[in-house]
């Protein structure tokens, strides 16, 4: 259930409607009586994670596999063009 809070309230008691948050509460704040924001805890997003880690995981090893070259002689001047 969404508990409807004031922005000025929200303001006030910050402190407190954040750790309400934290423990599954859901407000919305409003602002001259109309809804602006929903503040509600984030799930963690564990299945992103692990796809995010295995497309890292597979970017290295593609990298890994790459024919080593040796750059050539760098100068300072290479940085400003």
């Amino acid at each position: 259930m969404e508990r409807l809070i004031s922005a000025t309230e929200a303001n006030r008691e910050f402190s407190r409607v954040l750790n309400e948050v934290a423990n599954g509460e859901v407000y919305v704040v409003t602002a001259r009586g109309k809804p602006l924001v929903r503040m509600e805890r984030v799930k963690p997003r564990t299945a992103d994670q692990d796809e995010r880690k295995r497309r890292v995981q597979a970017l290295v090893d593609e990298l890994g596999m790459l024919p080593l070259r040796a750059p050539g002689r760098i100068t300072r001047d290479d940085g400003y063009e």
